[in-house]
């Protein structure tokens, strides 16, 4: 009699950690927001956006959406402003209409900010220079590795990681 409850504690024992593992996200997944989750969190921070269409519809490319970003990069465009006390105002984020590929603004890494001067002055001085990146810009990268590329008109941050959050 023994034997047979030892047997049934372990089986229910292991169906209960097949059942745990089976549904349980793993440790590194992603969390991707909502653009209200999103647009919550930047609030807070002091972050804004502006949208050259008035809207935040992630299919349109004239809206700027944060629908579908990864929580990292909410994290690390937080950690800029932390770190800089400069005003940050996104231009743009997971919308269509940018560059495709893994890393890419679709998928929730990246993120468009306005040029100012108190952005421009802490990204160049803070942050290594990779060099001139063809048909892109001027490239930097922060110690934990994120990437801010001046394209110009504005700033296209990759962010890899929450940068030290």
């Amino acid at each position: 009699m023994f034997r047979h409850i030892t047997r049934a504690v372990s089986l229910l024992t292991a169906f209960t950690a097949a059942l745990v593992l089976g549904i349980a996200a793993p440790a590194n997944a992603a969390t991707f927001l909502t653009h209200a989750q999103a647009t919550s969190q930047l609030s807070a921070a002091g972050i804004s956006w502006t949208s050259s269409g008035g809207c935040s519809d992630r299919n349109v490319a004239t809206c700027t959406s944060f629908d579908q970003v990864r929580q990292t990069t909410i994290d690390g465009i937080k950690t800029l402003r932390s770190a800089t006390g400069c005003a940050i105002t996104i231009t743009g984020g997971t919308e269509t209409g940018h560059s495709s590929g893994t890393y890419s603004h679709w998928n929730g890494y990246k993120l468009d900010i306005r040029h100012s001067t108190c952005l421009d002055s802490y990204i160049t001085s803070t942050f290594t220079y990779v060099g001139y990146i063809s048909g892109w810009g001027h490239q930097y990268r922060s110690a934990s590795g994120n990437l801010y590329t001046d394209e110009g008109n504005h700033w296209d941050i990759l962010y890899y990681n929450c940068g030290g959050c």
